[in-house]
């Protein structure tokens, strides 16, 4: 009952997420305009937009495929491709991405893969996806000053957020990983803090969660300290993977044929978008994507800026929910027939 809840309650955040950004979006534009700059964009450069999407996808489901083979699991891609699609779809639709991670092992436990070492994989998945976006945002501000004022300053504040709360989840889960002891003194010394002030009651049963928790962190620095040569090349990967899903928006710009701003500028600001809203909880950074697109592309799309945006946002985002939602569907059928088999 309590899952069905939090099922309908998601549910209803995200369309009126949806709904509000919608209202946000194209209250007062003229969408008849709008409507007919998006039927002149050339398609030709739409559809290896879609092509993009896939890749980021399938990225991370070669990091899984990958990372099985080292504890000795062989699997198929295309069923890691399926592990791969329900973490996505369910960050898609779930605040700050948090359902994401819990289907996928949901999911790997139906094909017989222990939860520990699905755990461990999931966790390096992640460290690695936030570490690749920290490594971005840094080196946009670090040496890329001139494309910081040139296309930023308007949204300066927003960016520095997202990138001290990416620099700041990053650092907390490596000390989660790599000092386990005083990262549990910290949260403990928190959670004590938190029922002093009486915002949760003692449970000694989130104690003991705890514990567990902390376990899966024991087990993750191991991995990383025997599989250093493994690491590197899940980085690399997810690095071509979140480029691929940036380079969405500069095929969008391609399809407007529009000129004189370089590829890595439109990839660049795609980025920006994304660490600023990395870390917020909403669906897809529902809203406030959609918003900074329109202040900080406002040069690049001169004339098009809305429908640039609506295609931008309908390619690296919709239709990645789409795309993961139908692969979502296919993991489910094959997990009731594997049940019905078995």
């Amino acid at each position: 009952m309590r899952a069905k809840k939090k099922i309908v309650g998601n549910t209803v955040f995200l369309l009126a997420v949806f709904g509000l950004t919608l209202y946000g979006v194209f209250h007062g534009e003229d969408l008849d305009a709008m409507m007919e700059a998006i039927r002149r964009a050339d398609i030709r450069w739409l559809v290896p937009g879609v092509a993009l999407v896939l890749i980021f996808i399938w990225g991370e489901s070669v990091i899984i495929w990958y990372m099985m083979r080292s504890f000795g699991i062989y699997l198929k891609k295309r069923v890691c491709f399926l592990f791969s699609s329900v973490g996505f779809f369910f960050s898609c639709i779930t605040p700050s991405a948090s359902g994401g991670q819990p289907m996928q092992i949901y999911y790997m436990k139906k094909e017989k893969i222990p939860i520990p070492v699905s755990t461990v994989i999931l966790m390096v998945v992640t460290i690695t996806y936030k570490l690749v976006l920290v490594v971005i945002g840094l080196g946009i501000l670090l040496f890329a000053r001139g494309f910081v004022h040139r296309y930023l300053e308007g949204i300066l504040p927003i960016y520095y957020l997202g990138v001290l709360l990416n620099v700041f989840c990053v650092s907390f889960m490596t000390i989660l990983v790599f000092h386990p002891v005083l990262a549990k003194k910290i949260l403990l010394k928190g959670m004590d803090w938190l029922e002093k002030l009486r915002f949760l009651k003692r449970r000694e049963e989130r104690r003991n969660k705890l514990q567990e928790s902390m376990q899966v962190y024991r087990e993750t620095a191991e991995y990383l300290k025997e599989h250093k040569r493994v690491i590197v090349h899940v980085i690399l990967i997810t690095f071509v993977q979140r480029i691929a899903l940036f380079a969405v928006t500069w095929m969008v710009y391609q399809a407007f044929g529009m000129s004189g701003i370089s590829v890595w500028d439109v990839v660049l600001l795609q980025a920006v978008i994304s660490v600023s809203v990395d870390m917020l909880p909403l669906p897809g950074g529902m809203g406030i994507s959609e918003s900074l697109f329109l202040k900080i592309f406002a040069p690049v799309f001169p004339g098009v800026l809305l429908p640039a945006m609506v295609l931008s946002r309908g390619l690296g985002y919709y239709s990645q929910l789409l795309i993961s939602a139908l692969f979502t569907a296919v993991a489910q059928m094959r997990s009731a027939w594997n049940e019905r088999s078995g």
